[in-house]
């Protein structure tokens, strides 16, 4: 489960109403929603926010390094609250969803230093790609 909410208190950030719904909409584990899509969520818990409102508190949490923006493939970006757990991505060919997985290994140690090209590596990010259970029955 993400601690979203306990970490932005932690931090001191200004919880007003309409930043705190955002944060509560994306709080927890698998979560990886399209701005629209907690626009929509908000809007539910706080009628009167505005998707100006959403998207800029969005474009605040991944600047702070609260939220990871997650880019999959041609569709939407979508906002990740665990951005303070090591993990990968698991994404549906068909549909889009997105599970978050922790595969044990160390990634940037598997590339070796002849594939580095005189970089110094210092992240890496993997997405897994298939079909979800869902489609697959479909």
């Amino acid at each position: 489960m993400s601690d979203l909410l306990e970490r932005l208190r932690g931090r001191g950030w200004r919880m007003t109403a309409q930043r705190r719904v955002v944060a509560e909409v994306l709080d927890g584990e698998h979560v990886h929603l399209t701005a629209d899509e907690v626009h929509a969520r908000a809007v539910a818990k706080l009628p009167e926010i505005s998707r100006a409102t959403v998207y800029n508190t969005l474009g605040e949490l991944v600047t702070l390094g609260e939220v990871l923006e997650v880019s999959t493939d041609q569709r939407a970006k979508r906002y990740d609250p665990n951005a303070h757990q090591p993990h990968h991505h698991l994404v549906c060919a068909q549909c889009g969803a997105i599970r978050d997985v922790h595969p044990t290994g160390n990634p940037l140690a598997d590339l070796p230093d002849t594939e580095r090209f005189g970089f110094t590596v210092s992240d890496v990010e993997v997405t897994y790609r298939g079909v979800c259970p869902n489609c697959a029955a479909a």
